[in-house]
């Protein structure tokens, strides 16, 4: 079993990969009742799909726990996760997945509100009188 962490912006994703056959299922339900649009589907399946894994379900069976943030981000988290967790099967996919990008956190985040301001950077309307 292979355990492996991802993260966007406050989205937590917590991995547990097997190299067995099986289901996927994120918050004890199943990965396509969470991320039901294709778009969402093609997505947490890039990492199998670069690596040449067209079924990863015949391979692989993988528990995650994601929290925060939003289904985007979370999405993103569960992405980082996957794929650091394939990363550590073997170097070759190491290899795949670094040049894709897909080992690498986005650090972008949120920036906080400061005081006196509106938002972050939106300041009061200005009057000269």
């Amino acid at each position: 079993m292979i355990i492996t962490t991802g993260r966007r912006k406050t989205a937590v994703a917590r991995v547990f990969l097997t190299q067995e056959k099986g289901d996927f299922t994120i918050n004890e339900g199943s990965v396509n009742a969470y991320f039901p649009s294709e778009k969402e589907k093609l997505a947490w399946m890039r990492p199998f799909h670069l690596l040449g894994i067209s079924h990863p379900t015949a391979n692989y069976s993988a528990t995650i726990k994601v929290e925060g943030s939003g289904k985007s981000a979370q999405l993103g988290a569960v992405i980082l996760g996957l794929s650091r967790a394939l990363a550590k099967i073997s170097e070759d996919f190491h290899k795949t997945l670094s040049k894709q990008g897909l080992l690498s956190r986005d650090p972008r985040m949120v920036e906080r509100k400061k005081y006196f301001l509106r938002k972050a950077r939106k300041a009061p309307q200005y009057s000269k009188r």
